[in-house]
């Protein structure tokens, strides 16, 4: 029985080297916290340590982890009585596949960092509100002296900044 529970345990353990940080990130992107990553990171691989999984190709093995992850994370949304839907999961997982070919998307995490560092004024406050502190538009609005439309607006703006500062420079 040891026999057969050291290759298991190796290939788990392989797994989820290789994928663990991309699965956390997809987590992350899909608005889990730091913490809630993690648990539910965990739970991904138990998953695939006790269902039919099947590891193939790096590409359908993180497909069908994120598929895992996600919907660990929507039925811990539904058992705590949040109704959050993802209208298309299918997007979601468009836009991450894109990040993921970029070395696991270490290039865009690195091209964000940098072009965060280029914000200033109230968008930089806006998004460190938000997407750091996890502040409610209304709580941004109140601390930044603006109505809630206004923080929506600057939002969308210095989002569409970064947007296009990351793609510049991932393409030079």
């Amino acid at each position: 029985m040891a026999t057969e529970t050291q290759p298991l345990q190796r290939d788990l353990e392989q797994l989820s080297h290789d994928h663990r940080l991309g699965v956390w990130r997809y987590l992350r992107f899909l608005g889990c916290s730091p913490e809630l990553a993690d648990d539910l990171s965990q739970e991904t691989f138990v998953a695939a340590m006790q269902g039919p999984f099947e590891d193939r190709s790096r590409a359908e093995t993180s497909a069908w982890l994120r598929t895992t992850a996600r919907n660990l994370y929507l039925g811990m949304l539904r058992s705590q009585d949040q109704n959050v839907v993802l209208d298309n999961p299918e997007v979601a997982d468009s836009v991450w596949e894109r990040f993921e070919r970029d070395d696991g998307g270490e290039h865009s995490l690195l091209a964000l960092r940098d072009c965060l560092d280029t914000l200033e004024g109230r968008g930089k406050e806006a998004v460190q509100l938000q997407y750091k502190e996890r502040k409610s538009r209304l709580d941004i609005a109140a601390i930044l002296d603006m109505k809630p439309d206004g923080v929506k607006t600057l939002l969308r703006r210095t989002r569409a900044l970064l947007k296009n500062c990351i793609q510049r420079k991932l393409e030079s």
